[in-house]
C-alpha cells in the first residue's frame, strides 16, 4: 500500500461540529431569552435537535454558552451594518441597524442574571459589547449625519445605551413596543438635522 489517507471523514466531523455549534447557540438564545440562563440543558438541546452530550463537548461550563451567545449575537450586528449600510439610504440602515440591536437587547434581558450574578467568568462582558458595537453604530451614525438626516452630538455609546434602556417592555406591551420606541428616537435624532424640515 503507498498509505494515502482519506480526508473526507474528518472534514465531515468539522462541518457537522461547526453545524452543531450553531443550532446550539441560536437554541440557547431562544431559550434564554424565554426560560432565562437557569433553563434546563435538555431545553436547549431538544429545541437545537442535539444530544445534551453535544452541548457539554461544545460548552463545557453553562458560562462558556453564556459569553458564547452574546459573542455571536454582537458579531451578528457587527456584519450587519456594512451590508444595510451597502442597500439602504442611510437613515434607513440605522433604523434598521437599531432594529436588529433591539432583538440583541432582548436576548440580553435573558441573560441579565448571569451578567449581573458576579461570576469572574462574565467580568468585562458588558465593556466588550460596547466597545465592539459601538464603531458599527458609529458607522451608520456619521453616514445619516452627512445625509443630513440626523443630527450630530450624539456618540454611538449614548444611542447604544438609550436603546437598551428604552426597549425594555412593560407588562402587557404589544409586540411593536421596541419598534415604536426607535421609532421615537430617530425623530428626536431627526431634530435639527441639516436636513430637517421645520
Amino acid at each position: 500500500m503507498t498509505g494515502t489517507t482519506q480526508q473526507p471523514a474528518p472534514r465531515r466531523v468539522r462541518v457537522d461540529a461547526r453545524r452543531n455549534s450553531a443550532a446550539l447557540l441560536e437554541a440557547a438564545k431562544a431559550v434564554f431569552a424565554s426560560s432565562g440562563v437557569d433553563a434546563p440543558a435538555k431545553e436547549i438541546t431538544d429545541l437545537a435537535g442535539v444530544g445534551v452530550g453535544t452541548l457539554y463537548r461544545h460548552f463545557p461550563l453553562r458560562s462558556d454558552l453564556v459569553k458564547a451567545v452574546l459573542e455571536h449575537e454582537v458579531d451578528g450586528c457587527i456584519e450587519a451594518a456594512p451590508l444595510l449600510a451597502a442597500a439602504n439610504e442611510p437613515v434607513m440602515a440605522l433604523a434598521k441597524w437599531l432594529t436588529l440591536y433591539t432583538v440583541f437587547v432582548a436576548t440580553k434581558r435573558g441573560l441579565a442574571a448571569a451578567l449581573h450574578s458576579g461570576d469572574p467568568a462574565f467580568d468585562g462582558l458588558p465593556q466588550f459589547m460596547l466597545e465592539r458595537l459601538g464603531p458599527a453604530l458609529e458607522t451608520l451614525m456619521d453616514a445619516a449625519i452627512a445625509s443630513g438626516d440626523i443630527r450630530s452630538g450624539t456618540s454611538a455609546d449614548d444611542l447604544l445605551r438609550a436603546v437598551a434602556h428604552l426597549c425594555v417592555p412593560g407588562a402587557g406591551e404589544a409586540a411593536d413596543f421596541s419598534q415604536r420606541m426607535i421609532g421615537l428616537l430617530l425623530d428626536g435624532l431627526r431634530f435639527g438635522a441639516t436636513g430637517w424640515a421645520r
